[in-house]
């Protein structure tokens, strides 16, 4: 306090002294902000960005690093963490919730990551930044959809085990639908995959519903359960559901469901032009199967969090 005492006897005993203090206080200010790396052109920046009261910040790509990633699953009625950070398929993997036993392999699991590929249509590949060099995993697409495929890719699905399903049917995802809508040829498969989901004798047709999970819940008849059997689905089994769902949305989770459902035929005449697009949408989404949940989040950027902390313990709120 010996130097700040100094400053204001200073200040008050010399008045003309006030403006060089000034000066000398934010040409300290604009070196300090030169070491982190912020170049300040004009002195009066410093004393505006030191009066500060409130942050407003975008969220994702800014706070976050605008990768999501899948960190939690439900399926077959078990709940799966899901391992691993950003888009390398090659790190983490999926675990029992609670046991921690390696669920990668497991029928519902399988079934379900394949299901939201076969509904999706980002690809993900491993491209060398030409500055650097550096190899890196980047998805193209949807960044929803960026989690499943990484997350199918951990258990050996790719693009290519998706371009084995001849895609019939693409209904898009609209803000009054609420889900994304595929139809996929499976003729001749009495699985949907190895280790996968059985399917019934003639199954041509597979449709596949991907979207908000109260939406999808209100056309599901049943649901797929852990060793591959089906069970019907009533009103009591949605509301536990909604409450895992509702579980993961206070982690700041996105979740999306998947859902199912098997035809010996198309639905509707393929060769009828007058059909819309909504009645095939409202033909091929009737008594669905619930097969999971997929919860992702966007990671925090490194050092956000105790930068939050700092501002405001400083005084400052910060609004996103």
């Amino acid at each position: 306090y010996m130097i700040l005492i100094a400053v204001t006897l200073a200040v008050a005993a010399i008045p003309e002294g006030i403006p060089l203090c000034v000066t000398i206080s934010l040409s300290i200010g604009c070196s300090d902000m030169v070491k982190e790396n912020v170049l300040v052109r004009k002195l009066a920046a410093v004393e505006t960005l030191g009066s500060a009261s409130v942050i407003c910040s975008d969220k994702t790509g800014t706070l976050t690093e605008g990768k999501m990633t899948m960190v939690n699953m439900w399926c077959g009625g078990v709940a799966y963490d899901v391992e691993g950070k950003g888009f390398d398929p090659t790190v983490g993997g999926f675990k029992r919730e609670g046991s921690g036993a390696d669920g990668g392999g497991d029928l519902a699991v399988k079934s379900c990551l394949l299901m939201g590929l076969l509904c999706c249509n980002t690809t993900l590949s491993l491209n060398k930044d030409p500055e650097t060099g550096e190899e890196k995993w980047e998805p193209k697409g949807n960044s929803s959809e960026a989690p499943i495929v990484v997350a199918a890719r951990k258990v050996g699905f790719d693009e290519s085990t998706a371009k084995g399903f001849k895609r019939v049917l693409e209904i898009p995802f609209s803000s009054s639908r609420k889900m994304m809508l595929t139809v996929s040829d499976v003729t001749g498969r009495d699985k949907l995959c190895e280790g996968g989901m059985p399917l019934a004798s003639g199954t041509e047709v597979l449709s596949v519903c991907k979207g908000a999970p109260n939406f999808i819940l209100d056309y599901c008849t049943e649901r797929l359960m852990e060793d591959g059997s089906v069970a019907p689905m009533n009103d009591r089994d949605k509301q536990s559901i909604l409450e895992v769902v509702d579980r993961y949305s206070s982690k700041a989770l996105r979740v999306l469901a998947i859902a199912t459902r098997t035809f010996p035929k198309l639905p509707f005449d393929a060769k009828d032009e007058d059909l819309t697009t909504d009645q095939k949408f409202q033909a091929c989404r009737q008594n669905l199967r619930l097969v999971g949940l997929v919860a992702s989040i966007d990671p925090d950027r490194d050092g956000v969090p105790q930068s939050v902390v700092e501002a405001r313990g400083a005084g400052i709120r910060v609004v996103m």
